[in-house]
């Protein structure tokens, strides 16, 4: 009985005013209004996209960008902040997780705009971006923005729909052999659970990394952006005698970190290579220590390349990553190009630094072509090619 007299009560406040509802509420409901972001504004454009709501490496406000400039389309990111983001990365509008969790006000207008203003809206790693409006259900969100006219598409962005299971059985680098990684079950759970809604709510469902098409083999591969004009540098690199290795994994262990590392600090102790290991750093600070760097290793375990061995290439820098043959062949096939990275698996990066080392004009040479590639895969142009022609021309 009293339960259900406070939930009548919350929903009565709710009811009010939002300046009136946040006083009346108990303190630890209460939040600052001044950081409650406006709803997406209307936008003059005849096809209008939302994009929401991770914003993994701003991958969200780039393809927003690429949209941009395509004819008659007008795109908008909505980035919802986890708690402790220490990245920076840009955004149209971003909200923290505190206002998704507790302004009532702001899912119901954040709905009411997109519903009304949008006509397309792509779900990124299958989160709600509604907040609890629709119970934390994306499948329930999706079919209330169909019921209103909106189309609806899919992006997967890596770890939410890559399959421990599948992954592993594919590679033997693969770091879902770790049984000591507690993580690795929830993993699995997660990206089961992402199978589904995609299976239950349908629609096209496009991935940045080409490996995730083993996952969803009907899906299309989007390719990360990046904006190479912000990573261009001015120094080739190689031209000191003891080269920069960077090394910045958000995840060390899906990364590799730890079998690499023991490689790196003896040849760094050796005097052969400056071996700098980065963390937590905000997204404005990284072009300047890529550009720092000679050599930048990406991972060692996935067999992809991703957002930060794309920024690396597009500062003309060497780029060291592990490439499955199926990712390089999907890339090449699509572009027309191979990847100029340096794929190398854990237990071959002694030789491969060696390699690079003695032989400098080869390296710089292969580093060279980076710029280049990035400008044609993966400044955008490409990935919203492929979102105009699979969803937006096609889409009802």
């Amino acid at each position: 009985m009293v339960g259900r007299f406070r939930e009548r009560l919350r929903a009565a406040v709710d009811r009010l005013p939002e300046p009136v509802a946040v006083r009346l509420r108990p303190r630890r409901y209460r939040y600052d209004l001044s950081e409650v972001p406006p709803p997406p504004p209307r936008l003059d454009a005849p096809t209008r996209v939302t994009i929401g709501a991770t914003n993994y490496a701003a991958q969200g406000y780039l393809l927003a960008r690429a949209l941009d400039r395509l004819d008659r389309v007008a795109a908008i990111n909505v980035h919802q902040r986890p708690a402790g983001d220490t990245f920076g990365f840009p955004a149209d509008i971003s909200v923290s997780g505190d206002i998704v969790r507790l302004s009532s006000h702001w899912r119901r207008r954040q709905f009411a705009a997109i519903a009304e203003h949008y006509s397309h809206v792509i779900v990124e790693s299958g989160r709600p971006i509604f907040g609890t409006l629709f119970d934390l259900d994306p499948a329930r969100e999706i079919h209330a923005l169909r019921q209103r006219g909106v189309a609806v598409a899919h992006l997967a962005h890596g770890s939410d729909l890559r399959s421990p299971r599948i992954h592993r059985e594919f590679s033997r680098h693969s770091p879902f052999h770790d049984d000591d990684w507690e993580t690795r079950d929830a993993l699995q759970q997660g990206a089961d659970r992402y199978a589904r809604l995609l299976a239950e709510t349908g629609g096209p469902v496009f991935v940045t990394t080409p490996d995730l098409l083993r996952d969803h083999p009907d899906a299309r591969w989007l390719p990360v952006m990046v904006e190479p004009e912000r990573w261009v540098a001015s120094e080739p690199p190689l031209a000191r005698r003891r080269p920069v290795v960077l090394h910045a994994p958000t995840n060390p262990r899906i990364k590799g970190t730890a079998l690499i590392e023991p490689v790196l600090h003896r040849m760094h102790a050796d005097g052969l290579i400056d071996y700098r290991p980065v963390s937590g750093v905000p997204a404005a600070q990284m072009p300047d220590l890529v550009r720092s760097a000679d050599i930048v290793i990406d991972q060692v375990r996935l067999g992809i390349y991703s957002v930060a061995a794309v920024e690396a290439m597009a500062a003309g820098r060497v780029v060291i990553a592990h490439l499955h043959d199926d990712v390089v062949a999907h890339v090449e096939g699509v572009t027309g190009e191979r990847p100029p990275i340096v794929s190398c698996s854990p237990e071959q990066l002694g030789n491969r630094l060696d390699s690079l080392i003695s032989d400098r004009d080869a390296a710089r040479e292969r580093a060279s072509a980076g710029p280049a590639f990035v400008r044609h895969v993966h400044d955008g142009t490409l990935s919203a090619g492929v979102i105009h022609g699979d969803f937006l021309a096609s889409a009802p």
